[in-house]
């Protein structure tokens, strides 16, 4: 009995001090978007001098946050549908039909997974260079070539994910839409896609989120009317200033739609990160 209470307490307060931990940094952050600047510039004060909420106004202003924010959306939002439409039907060939090349071509997929994105950065921005400079389609500094770059990421993964998704539906439900009349495409709209729903969501948040917060990239392949957030969130920090309390508010702002859909789809994402681990 003594032992199960200690446990008991030990696990509590391991989970207190996890959870601490945890939302320690986003309190840091919410309290410094109400303060004034000189209580986060020169000496860091825990309670503030007065509260404040000018830099939640003040950071559309100090940067083109708002360009940034619609570029964000327009490269995420693509990038996703492309990657999410490609994936569906790449994963129910897989899945489902036998076809030369087969083994090899979802040996590719898996072996993309493999290596560190930054070993990609040179490659696809002198290939980016060379194709406007010779055929003249401009790729380097546009949403196209920054909705390509974070394909090469998003797409192997979704594509393998979903065929191990469609795996886990039974074919009896197809066979018996086509007994019905209904042919492939049928079966895979009207029956296939509904039921892997879940794992559609997770593949279409996974892929928004790898366009959403990716930096690396975004620093080299845009211009400055293509940039992201995630780079133009850095302006606030000039060479001579840093505009702490605005950099914080301008995270918590561009965070509020990613955090609000994660919420409204953690239903889906869940199921539909677990029910294609396993083959009924």
């Amino acid at each position: 009995m003594y032992e199960s209470t200690f446990a008991r307490w030990f696990r509590r307060i391991s989970l207190g001090l996890i959870a601490l931990f945890a939302v320690f940094p986003l309190f840091v952050i919410l309290e410094t978007t109400v303060k004034p600047l000189r209580d986060v510039q020169n000496t860091w004060q825990w309670v503030p001098s007065h509260i404040t909420f000018a830099p939640y106004a003040q950071i559309w202003t100090t940067i083109p946050l708002f360009h940034y924010f619609i570029n964000s959306v327009i490269v995420s939002t693509i990038s996703t549908v492309v990657a999410v439409t490609l994936a569906v039907f790449a994963g129910y060939a897989i899945s489902r039909f036998e076809f030369r090349g087969r083994r090899l071509f979802s040996l590719a997929v898996l072996s993309t997974q493999m290596f560190p994105g930054i070993l990609f950065l040179l490659p696809l921005y002198l290939i980016y260079v060379n194709i406007g400079r010779t055929i003249g389609i401009n790729l380097y500094g546009s949403y196209l070539g920054l909705i390509i770059t974070y394909l090469t990421f998003a797409l192997p993964f979704s594509v393998w994910m979903l065929a191990g998704f469609f795996a886990s539906i039974p074919t009896t439900l197809e066979e018996a839409a086509m007994v019905d009349g209904t042919g492939y495409w049928g079966a895979l709209l009207r029956i296939v896609i509904p039921v892997a729903r879940p794992g559609i969501v997770a593949v279409a948040v996974f892929s928004f989120m790898t366009a959403w917060g990716e930096v690396l990239f975004a620093s080299v392949l845009t211009t400055q009317s293509t940039r992201t957030l995630a780079i133009g969130l850095q302006e606030y920090a000039t060479q001579g200033n840093t505009a702490w309390n605005e950099l914080m508010a301008a995270a918590v702002v561009v965070s509020i739609p990613v955090v609000v859909g994660f919420l409204a789809l953690q239903r889906h994402l869940i199921r539909g990160l677990t029910s294609g681990s396993v083959k009924e």
